[in-house]
């Protein structure tokens, strides 16, 4: 490899990472609710997802990554800190609200809409269906039903398992957190020591590394949305740009479950390229992602003293690493033995 070669691409790296922090919201477009999919194909083999665009990109996560992180216990971060609370103090005031009212727009959405169990490429034909969504949006009024509705949420999960499989299912841990937060809450219980928001933040973070790897095992199901809207990839080539865009989910979804300041800054970016692709996309999007708009909205609120959860920055880049071979690993795994395909 030339020192040209690495130069070039390198820069490239950079320049794209950078341009998707600041502001596109494409990878944000839940790809299975817009193009055709086969969640059962055979995904791009390890050997064509590891190359060498991604070890760069890779390289150049764990540096933005550790360099937060070194941040955060500074004195710029606690001006960070004290700027993000100015701001979002009247959100993380009415914080449990937001969750519920944005929940039973969700279902009520749903119902209006029809034949969908919980998100649009989920369909069914049972009238029993909606009328669950009904209840769930009314449970949804009281804290003393709430209980009800995130069983209601449990029920329509375990449909969708049924008619379309756990792996496919697997797109979707965030439902069951929600259904965990609103159940939580509504009985004024912690999960083993774990509060209510924490258990739909890990949820969340969960849902988007998940999401990340389908960007990299199967990026053809995406090249039918760039075709239509090619300004999304900024001038890079698809390849490329479904590559960077898998690594800045998974960075910014693993930043969820990390030390405050940090999970903070990645729930604000996450907001706005899941709103930018809410204007790009219209409003399936808008209905299909308000569930983790909001939960979004509430990390970024969340403003409790953690001193306990507060990490040596070295262990940003180790933690990363971690979760991504272990993301890939159950992903390629599983998928080689619910339906037969090869790893490599």
């Amino acid at each position: 490899m030339s020192a040209s070669w690495a130069v070039s691409l390198l820069s490239k790296s950079l320049t794209g990472f950078s341009f998707w922090i600041v502001g596109t919201g494409a990878a944000s477009a839940h790809v299975k609710w817009f193009c055709a999919y086969d969640a059962a194909g055979q995904p791009r083999g390890l050997e064509n997802v590891l190359c060498r665009d991604f070890e760069l990109l890779l390289g150049v996560a764990l540096l933005w990554f550790f360099s937060g992180c070194v941040v955060e216990r500074t004195s710029l971060g606690e001006l960070l800190v004290r700027s993000i609370n100015r701001v979002t103090e009247g959100l993380r005031l009415h914080t449990e609200v937001m969750i519920r009212a944005v929940c039973g727009f969700f279902f009520i959405s749903l119902w209006a809409v029809g034949g969908i169990i919980l998100t649009p490429e989920l369909k069914t034909t049972s009238p029993q269906v909606g009328l669950l969504q009904l209840a769930i949006a009314a449970g949804l009024l009281s804290r003393r039903t709430m209980p009800f509705s995130a069983a209601g949420i449990v029920v329509l999960f375990g449909l969708a398992v049924r008619d379309y499989g756990t792996f496919h299912l697997a797109d979707y841990p965030i439902f069951l957190g929600l259904a965990a937060y609103l159940a939580l809450t509504g009985l004024q219980k912690d999960l083993f020591g774990v509060p209510p928001l924490d258990v739909v933040r890990y949820a969340t973070a969960v849902t988007l590394m998940w999401a990340s790897v389908e960007k990299w095992a199967y990026p053809e199901w995406s090249f039918p949305l760039l075709i239509e809207h090619p300004g999304i990839t900024l001038g890079f080539d698809n390849e490329f740009y479904m590559r960077a865009a898998g690594m800045v989910e998974f960075t910014l979804a693993f930043a969820l479950a990390w030390t405050p300041l940090v999970r903070r800054v990645a729930a604000a970016m996450l907001l706005g390229m899941f709103i930018s692709a809410c204007f790009e996309f219209g409003w399936l999007d808008v209905i299909g992602h308000s569930g983790i708009i909001v939960v979004l909205v509430a990390i970024l609120a969340d403003d409790r003293p953690r001193e306990a959860e507060y990490r040596a920055p070295w262990l940003a880049p180790a933690g990363l690493c971690a979760a991504l071979t272990v993301t890939l690993f159950t992903y390629y795994v599983g998928h080689a033995a619910m339906f037969n395909t090869s790893i490599l």
